[in-house]
């Protein structure tokens, strides 16, 4: 089974909402320190496997990176894992910038 996806506009409307929402970014600490959403967590994409245990099991998690593809590597590894609450998040942190929050900078 494909990994969920979500749109930023969704995950906006998600974080109007009270939710127990885990927003994993996969980035490079360099590119989480010069743009991130407010309230994510950085796990670097190769740090995953090691901190897995970190993760709740019983969250929605919505994965994060720049545009998509390392945070899609990052879903579907979870999904694999029997995570069943995973999105990842289309456009990543550019889509955000661009389609929610313009006071994130782009790279």
């Amino acid at each position: 089974m494909p990994v969920q996806t979500l749109s930023v506009k969704e995950l906006q409307n998600k974080l109007q909402e009270p939710n127990e929402l885990f927003l994993l970014d996969v980035r490079e600490p360099t590119e989480f320190a010069y743009a991130s959403i407010a309230g994510s967590v950085l796990i670097p994409l190769n740090q995953v496997p090691q901190r897995v245990s970190e993760l709740d099991r019983d969250r929605e998690i919505v994965v994060i990176c720049h545009h998509g593809m390392r945070s899609m590597q990052a879903a579907s590894y979870l999904d694999h894992l029997g995570y069943a609450k995973v999105f990842n998040l289309q456009g990543g942190i550019d889509a955000w910038s661009l389609e929610c929050d313009s006071a994130v900078r782009r790279y």
